[in-house]
């Protein structure tokens, strides 16, 4: 997205501490604590800005928070971060449907969700009840990506599917949203992230880059066709 024009806003939800969204864009544990203090300016790398959990303590301490802790860090995080004009703020959620995923959508109108999972059939499971959670909450999946589709071999370029092929489509077959995309399972991403510069950062015209670059398009059409909330959703509790 910021590639093509966007000013868009990265943040993890994952206030356990766990997030790995400040350093896969180039920041510090310690730089991405200046965005979580109230009032201050998130930092800014291509034209995204980015916080997150991992900011908030030392890379190598746990956080062992009970729910209103959550609630309350995941609040602030995003209440008192001056993001400043975007065109989208992308966060990244934990797996699970507990007290971080229902804080969002009740203190925040989100705009849709995409659902990230992998082929195999262990990892639908959960992929199934977390789409099924947000449609609850009434929250638009806007689709689903696919990732580690295949395994890309490093030394022949092999292509191989793993985990299994097709989940992630069927999925979507099944529950009547797009897939967005794929992608693969393939050692330059990892290395990219783990240096800092993405892979659409890194090889912006390369093929994974593209692959990145399809799955924003396809949600930003979706997200301009309509696929948004426009109100908070009213939950209720039932002892089913």
């Amino acid at each position: 997205m910021p590639a093509k024009g966007s000013r868009v806003g990265v943040s993890a939800a994952a206030t356990g501490g766990e997030s790995t969204v400040p350093s896969t864009l180039g920041g510090t544990v310690a730089g991405a604590a200046t965005a979580l203090v109230g009032g201050t300016e998130a930092g800014a790398l291509d034209a995204a800005a980015a916080a997150g959990g991992a900011g908030l303590v030392d890379a190598e301490q746990p956080m062992v928070w009970r729910g209103p802790m959550v609630t309350q860090a995941l609040t602030q995080l995003l209440g008192e971060t001056r993001w400043g004009e975007l065109d989208y703020l992308v966060v990244d959620m934990p797996p699970g449907t507990g007290d971080t995923q229902l804080t969002l959508a009740q203190r925040v109108p989100v705009a849709g969700a995409i659902v990230v999972t992998t082929p195999q059939d262990i990892a639908l499971l959960d992929a199934r009840k977390g789409l099924q959670m947000f449609r609850k909450v009434e929250v638009p999946v806007l689709g689903i990506v696919e990732n580690m589709a295949t395994h890309v071999c490093s030394a022949c370029g092999h292509e191989e599917p793993i985990f299994g092929a097709g989940g992630g489509a069927r999925m979507a077959e099944q529950y009547g949203v797009p897939l967005l995309g794929s992608l693969p399972l393939d050692l330059r991403i990892r290395e990219q992230a783990d240096g800092g510069r993405p892979t659409v950062v890194a090889e912006p015209d390369g093929r994974l880059a593209r692959a990145y670059l399809e799955i924003a398009r396809r949600a930003a059409a979706r997200l301009a066709s309509g696929a948004a909330a426009t109100a908070f959703p009213t939950l209720s509790a039932s002892d089913d």
